[in-house]
């Protein structure tokens, strides 16, 4: 088995007469992450929709675990092991904390009608959703409706309805928005331990300071295409990286 487990090659997306993302390459090897950082615009949620199969690209290739996986939807993609967040975070408000995972538990039925229809609070998927409430800390909300959590709890149940896929690649869309910084600390914990267990992580994030502590390595996006790869030392160094972002005065939000 490769140790990459994601690998983006020359990725391109044009909208009408706009090209969202230019010829974008990157790889993701297993139990690493990656940053995707650059300003507004620069084309990091495009990434991600076409990686999660939201989008289908103009041209390039998206390879997982070594199968090509590029214009297969995002239920599909789902099932083969991606999981993702959103920076806008919308639970089924109604529903309580555990109940909104095991909605997620339920998702390799849902391609199937008569499946979808069965009754899924069974005692093996609320033993499955209290292990990963646990994981993720919110064990003691598990019977609180999902609306009445604060943001930083709805951070951490879009993350636990995302494990709930039971992910091997997970890409977490600006999971530190909002955050103040005792909540950013418990959110890169969470983020470190998760990798410990075996999951690769690709994640957006504005707070330059969060994304280059916690990445391994990182690319930079400008306006769709490449603008550098690299270490976060080796990032941050880079001119055209503090031509394009530091030198705009954005040194501590330049994702």
């Amino acid at each position: 088995m490769t140790d990459k487990i994601l690998s983006v090659k020359d990725l391109s997306i044009n909208f009408g007469g706009l090209k969202a993302v230019d010829n974008v390459s990157f790889d993701i090897d297993r139990q690493e992450i990656l940053g995707l950082l650059g300003p507004n615009g620069a084309g990091k949620t495009t990434c991600f929709n076409m990686i999660s199969g939201v989008y289908k690209p103009t041209s390039g290739e998206i390879w997982l675990n070594g199968k090509r996986t590029d214009g297969l939807p995002a239920h599909q993609m789902a099932s083969l092991g991606v999981g993702r967040t959103f920076q806008v975070v919308k639970p089924f408000s109604g529903l309580t904390v555990e109940e909104n995972v095991i909605v997620s538990l339920g998702m390799p039925n849902y391609n199937s009608f008569t499946r979808s229809c069965r009754f899924w609070h069974t005692k093996a998927n609320i033993t499955a959703a209290n292990d990963i409430l646990k994981t993720v800390g919110l064990e003691k909300e598990a019977s609180t409706k999902a609306g009445l959590l604060p943001l930083g709890n709805l951070r951490k149940l879009e993350i636990a309805r995302a494990l709930a896929l039971k992910p091997t690649l997970l890409l977490l869309d600006e999971c530190f928005s909002g955050l103040r910084h005792e909540e950013i600390k418990v959110i890169e914990d969470l983020i470190r331990k998760i990798r410990e267990q075996g999951v690769s992580i690709l994640l957006i994030e504005h707070n330059m300071r969060v994304a280059m502590g916690l990445s391994d390595r990182v690319v930079v996006l400008d306006h769709g295409r490449k603008l550098a790869e690299g270490t976060p030392e080796q990032v941050s160094s880079d001119p055209a990286v503090i031509e394009a972002y530091l030198g705009k005065g954005e040194s501590t939000d330049a994702a």
